[in-house]
């Protein structure tokens, strides 16, 4: 497949440029075997025979939504079609979003009609820990094609969800301090189980072989820093929290909604936290979201830090995500700022930069054209690609 003559964005950085993404006003990119061969001006374009020509056209990477519950909140469905949140118990980090999400859910076709090629999708935040997200491609004939990443980050929320959830089961955690605690306890239990079973096997002879507990072997790869830590918070409380035992654990991580972040811009720029902002198009439902404001993703992204803008799927449609970008640009939020806001900075945040998010060569042929600059209202998807192959013509 060889698309030409296309305005591309390529969402990667561009050595000549400070602090700006490399551009071709009139371009090519080449793909083979699922994968952007190619990338580059048209004077330096190839010989191929399958053309997609763009001209007039501006062309992203695929969109990347890295936070969502896509196909575990069905679409239509009801209770029947809800697995987001199993609120049993507040310690679940063993569930496992992939094993919970419905493939031919209709959102993910809407989310190709709209250009978005990549969701995060997982557990909610009734949990103190809620389980494992996945990354996902949104096209697919089963979750297990679909996935970009299995294992993609562990969900752990603070503040007013698991409160509401476990006081109306007269269940602990009623109070923030409680939630801090059982995660500080849970952390320190997986710490000790991971040296338990290191020592076991550097001398497998002289030491007894652990008794294997699942919910702990689930939370070692985030004690390693293999898994990031997706950490629910929206007041600067609860962020600050989440900042102070990260470091106690040496958790990467990043704050989803940081609904208050704004308000302590500084601190998060010093302390180098990705933030995932959202979801943006609603109301002010419950007290944590009293100092809620669209103008948050300038804010955050003026003081220098890498912010990715997520809809939190179904609490805003996943389609509409793009359009969470254009609002934040309206709102003060520099428009390249809010271009990697839905790509490269929300791939960097859910650790699959390596595959998604910029158009390079050696990356997924992932890959959106639109009919017009992508923030103006009236633009359309004309033609969405994933692992090079077209699943999405409008007619």
């Amino acid at each position: 497949m060889l698309i030409i003559n296309g305005r591309i964005y390529t969402m990667a950085e561009d050595r000549y440029a400070q602090n700006g993404t490399l551009k071709y006003e009139n371009g090519y990119i080449l793909v083979r075997d699922g994968k952007i061969a190619a990338i580059g001006p048209m004077d330096e374009c190839p010989e191929d025979s399958k053309i997609i020509d763009a001209k007039g056209r501006f062309i992203l990477p695929g969109l990347v939504d890295s936070h969502t519950h896509v196909g575990m909140m069905e679409d239509s469905v009801g209770f029947e079609g809800d697995d987001v949140n199993e609120m049993t118990d507040p310690v679940t980090p063993h569930l496992r979003g992939i094993d919970g999400i419905y493939h031919a859910d209709r959102s993910f076709e809407e989310a190709r009609q709209w250009g978005i090629t990549t969701v995060l999708s997982g557990p909610g935040s009734g949990n103190v820990i809620c389980g494992q997200f996945a990354a996902l491609k949104t096209y697919g004939r089963s979750v297990d094609e679909m996935v970009l990443k299995e294992l993609c980050a562990l969900k752990i929320a603070f503040g007013e969800n698991p409160k509401t959830v476990y006081h109306e089961k007269n269940h602990t955690p009623s109070t923030r301090m409680a939630t801090a605690a059982i995660i500080r306890e849970q952390f320190y239990k997986a710490k000790e189980y991971m040296e338990e079973w290191e020592e076991y096997r550097k001398d497998r002879e002289n030491n007894d072989k652990p008794e294997f507990d699942m919910r702990l072997e689930s939370l070692v790869p985030a004690l390693k820093g293999d898994l990031i830590v997706k950490i629910h918070a929206h007041r600067a409380d609860d962020i600050l929290t989440a900042i102070r035992i990260a470091r106690e654990f040496n958790l990467k991580i990043t704050i989803d909604h940081c609904t208050e972040g704004h308000l302590i811009a500084d601190i998060l720029k010093e302390n180098d936290i990705k933030i995932i902002l959202g979801p943006m198009l609603t109301d002010r439902s419950k007290i944590e979201l009293r100092n809620q404001t669209l103008a948050a993703p300038g804010i955050l992204a003026k003081s220098g830090i890498p912010v990715a803008i997520m809809t939190d799927h179904p609490c805003v449609p996943v389609q509409h995500l793009l359009l969470c970008a254009a609002i934040a640009v309206r709102e003060g939020m520099p428009e390249e700022d809010a271009l990697k806001a839905v790509t490269i900075n929300a791939a960097r945040a859910a650790g699959i930069d390596d595959r998604v998010g910029s158009l390079e060569a050696g990356k997924d042929a992932d890959i959106v054209i639109f009919n017009g600059y992508p923030f103006d209202y009236k633009t359309k998807v004309d033609l969405t690609i994933i692992n090079g192959k077209v699943v999405y013509t409008r007619e």
